[in-house]
């Protein structure tokens, strides 16, 4: 583990009744833990924006395989796409809808657009594309 540095906030009583309420309900133990994610999760927004950068992802979608040619547009767009796409898990939520998750890694730039490839799929009801770096 890296030095710890300890540092003084200051903060309005309301606001920190209101952080703390939010923490205590997200399970963390104090404020130092959850003040360390809020950092983090700021640094990789910030990375994010570097459509250069190398990042990993996971693109989660719900999908009706009935309408369109959906699956098939999907499985085609990704394998045009194996040298981002890792892994993809399917389960079979219902007769009709489909759950995915896809494991991408590569430049940002290049997760981005095939994740809107993706989600702009006719029969696709709901993308979330989730990108992180391992670099913070």
């Amino acid at each position: 583990m890296s030095e710890i540095t300890r540092f003084g906030v200051s903060i309005e009583n309301n606001l920190l009744k209101k952080f703390d309420k939010s923490i205590q309900k997200k399970g963390y133990r104090n404020r130092s833990e959850a003040i360390r994610d809020l950092i983090r999760s700021n640094l990789i927004n910030e990375i994010n924006l570097d459509l250069k950068v190398k990042s990993i992802a996971t693109l989660t979608i719900l999908y009706d395989h009935h309408l369109g040619n959906v699956t098939d547009r999907l499985l085609e767009l990704q394998h045009n796409h194996t040298s981002e796409i890792l892994v993809s898990s399917h389960v079979h939520i219902d007769h009709n809808n489909c759950l995915e998750v896809i494991v991408l890694k590569g430049l940002t730039i290049n997760i981005k657009e095939l994740a809107n490839k993706i989600k702009a799929l006719k029969g696709i009801k709901h993308g979330e594309l989730v990108i992180t770096n391992s670099d913070i």
